[in-house]
């Protein structure tokens, strides 16, 4: 895991890092102020990866990358044709009826 790969989608290089929830998370290789997710590397060379806070802000030994999935272009296509068209005439969107009844049965 301490090697760059490159990304499913876009073929981009990328960095891949383990969450504090155990889960993998690829971050753009270079580090980027503007990023929100701090990442270092642990005793055993794995490049762990959180979310810095007011109650545990970026420390020392941390840098800030940005997470590959807001910055990856074949993901923002993806995005882009998923977005839901106008409903034809007489289709009820019922997802947004069940945002206004709060999840209710």
């Amino acid at each position: 895991m301490n090697r760059r790969s490159t990304c499913f989608d876009c073929h981009r290089e990328v960095l891949w890092t383990v969450t504090d929830a155990g889960k993998r998370l690829a971050v753009d290789p270079e580090p980027d102020e503007t990023g929100n997710t701090a990442v270092y590397r642990d005793g055993t060379g794995t490049r762990r990866s959180r979310r810095p806070s007011e109650e545990l802000p970026l420390m020392g030994w941390e840098k800030l990358f940005v997470p590959h999935v807001a910055t990856c272009p074949a993901r923002q296509r993806q995005a882009a044709q998923k977005r839901p068209v106008a409903l034809p005439t007489g289709v009820l969107d019922l997802a947004a009826y069940r945002r206004r009844a709060g999840g209710r049965r």
